[in-house]
């Protein structure tokens, strides 16, 4: 029924593309005329027929390549395309009172920059403490936040140990207008990354499609083969050369799960302390036991990948206007990126 296999839930976060479903369906020749949210409800697992007019309502229901309404009646070969959040997720969970830096809220979204170590969303491991249990609380008058799904309002994700913006749908429609932007790569977003080594091109584009790493399940990987995997394609420019590391923004033009890391290390340039991609260790530099010191404590300020979704853009689900986010630098980013810059300069370390 799926155009497209989705992808399991013991991948690493962060893949957009696993918070919602595309199905693609051929009405049989056979077919008497019904309803599409009815047609679409008795082939879609665990999608309720109010689900489907929501979609239909954000313009997430084609049929033969138009956008219909939920009173749409099917006919014999009708080629109808669905784009829709993923479905509930049998768990309990549990508000709790998170605090949240929230960057802003209205009646139909909200826009929240996540702090490193926290996940965010509920999977194995991860039951409390996520953004969602904090959403749940902080939005618990919400109806969206009550039907027990698993990511509630969510259209996209960054990793636990990644900092930065994120947008939260508060209504179904919202969810579903945010989730085809998403879908469609029509929304922008960039990263700042401290990354290993010195680039001799001032900016570049890395393209590589990105699969499960053989031997580890847990990471991914850039594949050889172009027929594997998921086309991914990172678009970066150098901001600060900070001798043997250097502060670069990536821009995605695919959302793929650990892509900027994955990418990156791909090129010979991991991201700084990435422990699952090869960054935690000394990869430039001199031999002399002060460098060593030096990265050492560095390390010891941003224990994670030095990775933070900076900026994030997209059309509001009900005013229809462009918004754009900006975020700081969290500390632990601004202080390592302070110390390389004094010791480059020659000072104290």
């Amino acid at each position: 029924m799926k155009e497209e296999e989705v992808i399991g839930n013991d991948l690493p976060e962060n893949d957009d593309q696993e918070l919602f479903e595309h199905y693609r369906l051929v009405a049989d020749p056979g077919q008497s005329l019904l309803r599409i949210d009815k047609f679409l409800s008795n082939r879609i697992e665990n999608a309720s027929r109010s689900k489907i007019q929501s979609a239909a309502d954000a313009d997430c229901i084609l049929v033969n390549n138009k956008p219909v309404k939920s009173n749409y009646r099917v006919k014999p070969g009708d080629v109808i395309s669905v784009v829709m959040p993923h479905p509930p997720r049998e768990i309990e969970l549990i508000p709790e009172n998170i605090p949240l830096n929230i960057v802003y809220e209205d009646d139909f979204l909200i826009i929240v920059n996540k702090t490193p170590e926290m996940v965010v969303h509920p999977a194995y491991g991860h039951y409390t403490g996520t953004l969602v249990n904090a959403l749940m609380y902080h939005l618990k008058d919400n109806p969206l936040f009550n039907t027990g799904e698993m990511r509630p309002g969510l259209v996209h994700r960054i990793d636990k140990n990644t900092s930065g913006l994120l947008v939260i749908a508060k209504t179904e429609q919202a969810l579903n207008k945010l989730a085809k932007q998403f879908f469609e790569k029509t929304s922008e977003r960039t990263y700042n990354a401290l990354v290993w080594g010195s680039f001799t091109e001032k900016e570049g584009t890395i393209t590589g499609n990105i699969g499960r790493n053989i031997r580890n399940r847990k990471i991914m990987q850039v594949l050889p083969d172009d027929t594997q995997g998921k086309h991914a394609v990172t678009h970066y420019k150098v901001l600060e050369e900070l001798g043997y590391v250097t502060l670069v923004e990536c821009k995605l033009e695919t959302g793929r799960t650990h892509q900027i890391r994955v990418h990156f290390q791909h090129i010979g340039h991991p991201l700084f302390n990435d422990n699952e991609y090869g960054g935690d260790q000394i990869l430039k530099g001199t031999t002399f036991t002060k460098y060593k010191q030096f990265v050492k404590n560095c390390f010891d300020i941003l224990p994670r990948q030095a990775l933070h979704a900076k900026t994030l853009g997209f059309k509001h689900p009900a005013t229809g206007k462009f918004m754009q986010f900006d975020s700081e630098l969290p500390s632990d980013m601004v202080q390592v990126i302070e110390k390389w810059r004094r010791y480059i300069s020659g000072r104290e370390i």
